[in-house]
């Protein structure tokens, strides 16, 4: 992974871990505290079979916490009947309106429990960087802070021209690729350009904000050079293989892939249904702010004022700060803020 660099930031409350491409994030990986283990990529558990659906030939497995997963009824699963235990493992994250999806290891004897958990943010990213230092401290913060930002927009900009936007739905994930306005003499040559440029930049976002699954790129432009965009599109989504799959340029200008889709995404760990960061990604974001201004002047007394629910997310994790800095810093609820602000008190 040549020309990457790898940071992970330690905070209160959750940890995260960054990827960077050429100095911009390419990664990022998000682990908050009293997340269900039995949910996470890679644990094993002995569930229990809750019901099975002969039909669609699938069995909705009790993991013990969190929402039902899902077994798929494989020729060598089995015997599977409702009530029986069953050890499998995680091999991808629930997902807003879907169970995790769960592989056969075998039969199991109850209670309901987690055998072993999943590979810890330490190590996906140490399994990443393969040898290559991973920086910490304010650099890994800094990283992160940008990582995170990047990860909540839709509109990015191209370094060549033009733009592309990245929207999801309950079916799919769309990339709308737009030239910016280029036209007349040379627009082919522009669209080829902005398209070869597009597919890296997608892959890349896509990389950092998680998704995956049906992914349709609404490339830009007319009669595309179809050979050369297939071959882009390999390279720039090389990375997120095994399992990557394309399809050829259709008539309408669209290339359709599907990316394995194994962790929950980071859009959906930071962000509520309208796309704003949810109450927990603004409690995390305010104690860093109390804990860089309690650091900044070792004597003050700082006051975060908050929204109800972002502070009574924030409180559980403030014994931390004050553990470390003293009862100089507190939260308090105010129905008049949106967000947060840090004021000295």
């Amino acid at each position: 992974m040549s020309g990457r660099k790898f940071y992970l930031d330690r905070g209160v409350g959750e940890s995260r871990a960054v990827v960077t491409l050429g100095g911009r994030p390419e990664r990022l990986m998000i682990a908050r505290e009293g997340e269900p283990a039995a949910q996470a990529l890679g644990a094993t558990v002995a569930a229990r079979v809750r019901s099975v659906d002969r039909a669609l030939a699938i069995a909705f497995l009790d993991l013990g916490e969190g929402p039902d997963a899902i077994l798929n009824l494989a020729p060598g699963v089995g015997p599977i009947s409702e009530g029986v235990w069953v050890e499998v493992e995680i091999k991808s994250e629930a997902r807003r309106g879907k169970g995790a999806s769960a592989r056969w290891l075998g039969v199991a004897h109850g209670p309901g429990r987690l055998l072993a958990t999943g590979p810890t943010l330490d190590e996906r990213l140490v399994a990443l960087a393969k040898g290559t230092p991973v920086v910490g401290g304010p650099a890994a913060r800094a990283a992160a802070d940008l990582a995170q930002d990047e990860a909540l927009q839709s509109e990015f900009p191209l370094r060549e021209g033009g733009s592309i936007a990245v929207e999801t739905t309950r079916a799919l994930v769309a990339v709308d690729v737009d030239l910016g306005g280029r036209t007349g003499e040379g627009a082919k040559r522009a669209a080829r350009a902005t398209n070869i440029a597009a597919l890296s930049e997608a892959a890349r976002i896509l990389r950092l904000k998680g998704l995956g699954g049906l992914v349709v790129i609404d490339l830009a432009g007319r009669g595309q050079d179809g050979p050369a965009l297939l071959a882009a599109a390999r390279a720039a989504f090389g990375p997120d293989n095994p399992g990557v799959a394309m399809g050829p340029i259709s008539r309408f200008g669209t290339l359709e892939l599907t990316i394995p889709r194994r962790s929950r995404s980071v859009v959906e760990i930071l962000a509520a249904d309208s796309g704003a960061p949810n109450a927990l990604t603004s409690a995390m974001a305010l104690l860093r702010a109390l804990e860089r201004e309690a650091v900044a002047d070792g004597g003050g007394r700082f006051e975060a004022i908050a929204a109800p629910a972002v502070a009574a997310a924030a409180k559980p994790f403030l014994s931390r700060l004050t553990d470390r800095f003293g009862a100089r810093l507190a939260v308090r609820a105010e129905g008049a803020h949106a967000g947060f602000e840090v004021v000295r008190r």
